[in-house]
């Protein structure tokens, strides 16, 4: 199989190594020379290409993948005008190329914060957060894109506790909408090697255990201190489901829960 990352960040770059030690083909987006480098050394086919600049042409791309995963962020400290020209440049590239599916990363937070369990048909589109719509949609018009909604991403050296050290967490109130690395890696593999029904999907783990709990359980697992103090005064409880990409790919979260990260 011949893949595609653009926007290659921490996620894409974990998937491409698994991609290529499958035995497939991986290209791969950046923006910084480090990175490029250091694919290159991986054995990925990377090209530098930053979507706020105008577009250069990647030498030697290919115009036929199977897969793309577009990872391009909608970066909130960003103005929509800026997002509209970065998200029309992504579009002009993916118009020149073949593809038999197409992945677009988002966010959970979209979803405004309410306390009431979400799904992906819980607001109609001026209720959700203006920036990340308008990635979603600029993606969304390509044939057989499917967009998954990640929550907080944590694994590897992404440890929730590890925030909150000589800090005090005012969030411990809340249920967490986390998910692992190694679980988005695999819903990200399987939806492309699987139908999927639907466009949009939640990707969150089932278990939604209290921030505070989360903090503690990984404070312990891995060494850090405790937050300075608990002091739950942001306490909306906003639980975001994500059973229609459980059902749909009848996977198995290897993370159930964000206490066993």
């Amino acid at each position: 199989m011949r893949y595609l990352i653009l926007g290659c960040g921490w996620v894409g770059e974990f998937v491409a190594n698994l991609w290529l030690k499958e035995g497939h083909e991986v290209w791969a987006s950046t923006t910084t020379a480090e990175k490029y480098h250091r694919l290159i050394t991986d054995g990925i086919f990377a090209f530098k290409q930053n979507f706020d600049e105008p577009l250069t042409p990647a030498i030697n791309l290919p115009k036929e993948f199977d897969y793309i995963l577009v990872s391009v962020p909608a970066t909130n400290k960003s103005t929509i005008e800026d997002l509209t020209k970065r998200f029309l440049r992504v579009s002009n590239f993916l118009s020149s190329l073949q593809y038999s599916k197409i992945i677009f990363l988002s966010s959970i937070g979209i979803y405004p914060d309410v306390s009431k369990e979400i799904d992906e048909d819980s607001f109609e589109e001026d209720e959700l957060q203006s920036k990340l719509l308008l990635a979603e949609k600029s993606i969304g018009v390509f044939p057989n894109t499917h967009i998954y909604r990640l929550g907080g991403l944590f694994g590897q050296n992404r440890i929730f506790a590890k925030y909150f050290q000589q800090k005090e967490c005012t969030t411990g109130g809340q249920p967490a909408n986390f998910i692992h690395l190694e679980d988005v890696a695999s819903l990200i593999s399987e939806g492309f090697a699987k139908p999927l029904n639907n466009k949009i999907y939640n990707v969150v783990c089932p278990h939604h255990p209290l921030k505070q709990d989360v903090v503690e359980a990984s404070a312990q697992k891995y060494g850090f201190d405790l937050p300075t103090a608990f002091n739950n005064s942001d306490s909306f409880q906003k639980i975001v489901k994500s059973n229609r990409l459980q059902n749909d790919l009848n996977y198995t979260f290897k993370y159930e829960s964000p206490l066993d990260f």
